[in-house]
């Protein structure tokens, strides 16, 4: 397939453009930053731009990862905001209908289904961890979520008017930056990451295999949104111990993590206030991310060798 990437400069893009590339797929570039994966550098926001480069390019499918970011907000307007996460996908939208695409991913966000409450929860008080699936309706707390979810509510209104196949991925953690969670302050960014796989986080190469299955499955589905996440060992019913005491319940999972983690140095998180459920993306889409936190303790038995 013909297909235009938004995003393309970008850490999940610079992933996700190879990989189609490899598959067979000719990928055109689309990001504001140059790079080695970006064609035409210009922002989404650019109605002209955008009309053009998928009418020039016969573009078959897009995959809309391009986006302002949580860490921009204290850098950028929420008018910036506007213009690229909602004008900019709602562009990609009209494009799309105009030209005869036939099947959209749209890169979402686990960050717009945390409101305020929740967050306020999170802070101290809250008598159970969060656990979250798609059935929930998100109050996003800021500009971000605020416009991710605007642009959501965009893919499935252009699904309903025009039949366009739209899959809306919304994705956990994957970034390599340093995380901002409170309780991580005084652990490595390994540690913290290593933790995260078990609720809240997932591989930048899984989420790019996330984009190839959901651009295979979009005709199928025709519109529905997943949230993409490690799948957690964890259940419903220990949502009560994970916020009282975390270690005790990845002990009962992971009799031996304790010790592989006092070899490393690694503590776990006294305290795990929300679990994404990728549940699912593994029955209607089809995926299961592969890097697991079983597999973070694999390497550290290999790395620790015998007791």
């Amino acid at each position: 397939m013909r297909i235009l990437l938004t995003g393309s400069s970008g850490w999940l893009g610079s992933a996700l453009a190879p990989l189609l590339r490899g598959l067979g797929h000719e990928v055109t570039g689309l990001d504001p930053v140059a790079s080695t994966e970006t064609q035409i550098v210009g922002s989404i926001a650019d109605r002209e731009l955008v009309m053009r480069a998928v009418r020039d390019n016969r573009i078959e499918a897009i995959i809309h990862s391009g986006a302002l970011h949580k860490p921009n907000i204290e850098s950028r307007a929420n008018s910036d905001f506007v213009a690229t996460n909602v004008q900019g996908t709602l562009n990609l939208l009209d494009a799309a209908v105009a030209n005869g695409v036939q099947r959209f991913v749209f890169t979402s966000t686990t960050s717009l289904m945390i409101s305020q409450a929740i967050r306020d929860g999170f802070s101290g008080g809250a008598r159970k961890a969060a656990w979250l699936t798609e059935a929930m309706s998100p109050e996003p707390r800021n500009i971000y979520g605020v416009t991710k979810l605007s642009a959501e509510h965009l893919c499935r209104l252009y699904h309903l008017q025009h039949g366009l196949p739209v899959v809306v991925l919304r994705t956990a953690r994957f970034f390599p930056e340093a995380d901002d969670m409170a309780h991580a302050i005084e652990q490595s960014d390994a540690n913290t990451k290593a933790n995260e796989l078990l609720f809240r986080r997932l591989t930048v190469q899984d989420a790019a295999q996330a984009h190839v299955a959901a651009l295979e499955k979009a005709p199928q589905l025709g519109f529905d949104t997943f949230i993409v996440c490690t799948p957690t060992p964890f259940r419903p019913e220990d949502c009560a111990a994970l916020i009282a005491d975390a270690p005790s319940v990845v002990a009962r999972y992971f009799p031996d993590f304790q010790a592989l983690y006092a070899r490393k140095g690694w503590t776990m998180f006294s305290s795990i206030d929300r679990v994404y459920d990728a549940s699912r993306a593994r029955d209607r889409l089809g995926f299961v991310c592969t890097t697991s936190f079983a597999d973070v303790l694999a390497a550290l038995r290999v790395e620790n060798g015998p007791a």
